[in-house]
């Protein structure tokens, strides 16, 4: 799966999601892809902060997975 917001860094495929709320509000996530076909790896972390717009919840996430990225 890859969307309009995906990173390719290295091995990684990173793609920040976001979740909205009837309240109005956003949860941040984001889907981290190694390997292809049948030897790919998807780890998806959810994020406990909520957000009052799109892009900070997409931002959030996009740093998130790229700081992950870095660490491994």
């Amino acid at each position: 799966m890859r969307n309009k917001n995906s990173i390719e860094v290295g091995r990684y495929l990173v793609s920040p999601m976001i979740k909205p709320h009837a309240d109005g509000g956003f949860s941040a996530a984001v889907s981290i892809r190694s390997g292809r076909g049948m030897a790919s790896h998807d780890r998806v972390m959810r994020f406990v902060p909520r957000f009052d717009s799109q892009g900070a919840a997409l931002r959030y996430a996009k740093a998130e997975g790229l700081a992950w990225v870095q660490a491994h």
